[in-house]
């Protein structure tokens, strides 16, 4: 079984990139050679980067060389490629069932149950695989376990689910995550953890307010020409056309209730005006 472990020095490899997918090692060096490094972040040119194909080492790289050498490795080993895989890596309970998280099972045999938070409960099921996370809920037959690349496609692809294979309910950012807790007709509510000593951008939106509630931490708050801090049970109401920024100024996390209220709630309505992390656009030259 072929495990796809590589072991190769970076010239080694960029040097067969280039001999063997020509087109993509031209693209991505454009794309490296054009990057910024700021603070602790290198930024690869975006537009150069677009250029690049899709394609994985495997077929790139690995089936066309001459320099490649295979050896064997005494271990166990499966590949996880498909949840079939993964159920077969876990323990199994008396019935062939592998469950994970907050799961019921009763009359169901060979199985692979996984629930991220909310509690998945089935009834009468055999070699079916039921996987809920915060985004989406898989059902399949163990049989069709290598086909859900198809499903992701399709969700890509098609008018339904499309939004999940673009955005998911938890977000990670430079400073930290955002999660969507509830969204409906102008309105949106997120949890966002800040780590220790990290801010977000000094930013406003044209389309929405938010409220910001702090849970746990301190929140160094700037609401337009005012600055100040903010403790657990603390709040304050930035309006819309406000500039504003949530820093942590402690070394404990900080945890923050967002309200968003608007008429439009999409993450592109920010206008940065600062950042740490480098995400304020430059204009056109």
């Amino acid at each position: 079984w072929n495990s796809g472990m590589f072991l190769f020095t970076p010239t080694a490899y960029l040097d067969e990139l280039k001999n063997t997918a020509s087109d993509i090692y031209d693209v991505t060096n454009e794309a490296f050679q054009k990057s910024e490094k700021r603070n602790d972040f290198l930024r690869i040119h975006t537009e150069s980067f677009a250029h690049s194909r899709s394609e994985s080492i495997d077929y790139a790289v690995m089936e066309h060389t001459r320099r490649a050498a295979m050896i064997p490795l005494n271990l166990h080993w499966n590949d996880l490629g498909c949840w079939s895989s993964v159920a077969e890596s876990g323990v199994a309970d008396e019935n062939n069932n592998v469950m994970r998280g907050n799961v019921i099972a009763r009359d169901s045999q060979n199985c692979f149950l996984s629930a991220d938070s909310r509690l998945i409960a089935v009834l009468g099921l055999q070699d079916q695989i039921v996987v809920s996370t915060d985004d989406a809920v898989l059902v399949a037959d163990k049989k069709y376990s290598q086909d859900v690349k198809q499903l992701v496609a399709q969700l890509k692809t098609g008018k339904t689910g499309g939004d999940v294979a673009r955005n998911h309910k938890k977000v990670f950012r430079p400073w930290g995550f955002y999660e969507s807790l509830s969204v409906g007709p102008g309105y949106q509510v997120k949890h966002i953890m800040v780590n220790p000593g990290a801010k977000l951008s000094l930013q406003l939106h044209h389309q929405r307010a938010e409220h910001w509630v702090v849970v746990s931490g301190v929140a160094e708050v700037v609401n337009g020409d005012e600055m100040f801090r903010l403790e657990a049970n603390q709040s304050t109401y930035i309006e819309k056309e406000t500039r504003h920024r949530l820093s942590n100024p402690t070394q404990e996390p900080l945890h923050v209730i967002e309200v968003q209220a608007g008429s439009y709630l999409g993450e592109d309505d920010i206008v940065r005006f600062e950042d740490v992390y480098d995400r304020v656009e430059q204009p056109r030259q």
